[in-house]
């Protein structure tokens, strides 16, 4: 059994990542590893502020970690909001003001072509490491389905009929960037 520190006390991703890596290896968030801090991501590249978040933890533990970054990149909006997914409306917004905002800005846009990227940062025995999944979709014109987190009620995944809102864990894996980086990371660590 491995433990690896997850650089997040967002309990949706340790749980959608537990769900992913099975018996091998237990994840643990921030908090659990007695970590209270803030982590900045002040940078413009989802990898540099998957790489910041993983330093500053191993900094600080010494243990092996891995962190992640994802954006909705969606194209009518030159890639918007990307790295500022999470503090799209702004710094204290939540996810609700992030999705009215997006969806204001594609009022009336017929090319509602978007994708979710994850890269993730793995430290692993004092070596540095990158995996990074896509999942293309659409963004719909409102809200669809109570599951999920983040922008999940406004995007539905290339291949599907229905938003990451509407699906169960199960379903939404058939299609995650997540479980694409994920997937990687772990196929990784699998061969060492």
């Amino acid at each position: 059994m491995h433990t690896l520190i997850f650089a997040t006390n967002n309990r949706n991703k340790v749980a959608e990542i537990q769900s992913l890596v099975g018996a091998n290896f237990t994840i643990i968030p921030l908090k659990e590893a007695g970590i209270e801090i803030d982590i900045p991501e002040p940078h413009d590249q989802l990898e540099a502020n998957a790489h910041e978040k993983a330093v500053t933890i191993f900094n600080l533990t010494h243990q092996n970690c891995f962190s992640e970054d994802t954006g909705l990149e969606i194209v009518a909006l030159d890639g918007a909001p990307g790295v500022k997914s999470a503090r799209y409306a702004g710094e204290n917004s939540n996810s609700q003001a992030n999705i009215d905002l997006v969806l204001s800005k594609m009022t009336g846009i017929e090319n509602r072509t978007a994708q979710f990227r994850t890269v993730i940062c793995l430290i692993w025995e004092n070596q540095t490491y990158y995996f990074e999944g896509v999942c293309k979709g659409q963004i719909l014109s409102n809200m669809q389905g109570e599951n999920g987190f983040g922008y999940d009620p406004i995007f539905v995944p290339d291949g599907a009929t229905k938003s990451f809102a509407n699906m169960t864990m199960d379903e939404k894996n058939t299609f995650s960037h997540r479980k694409k980086a994920v997937t990687q990371l772990f196929d990784f660590l699998g061969k060492l």
